[in-house]
């Protein structure tokens, strides 16, 4: 989803909930989250009633697997 500031990898939304997530390849998932915030993806829904949930993904190439994520509301 594009907002004015860049472009969220994910967004699902549920009933009561908007999950946002941002995706990194060999970088951190704070690193992620950090892009979540800086970039202000969570603005959008502000005037929304559900909760929102950011999550950052991180993933090894080397070893091929999802390595790290962390959750910030």
């Amino acid at each position: 989803m594009h907002t004015f500031t860049g472009k969220i990898d994910c967004k699902v939304e549920t009933e009561k909930y908007i999950y946002l997530f941002e995706f990194k390849r060999d970088k951190s998932a704070e690193e992620a989250l950090k892009q979540i915030e800086e970039k202000n993806y969570a603005l959008p829904f502000a005037a929304d009633h559900r909760k929102i949930l950011k999550i950052g993904v991180s993933f090894d190439s080397k070893k091929r697997v999802l390595e790290d994520w962390k959750v910030s509301d």
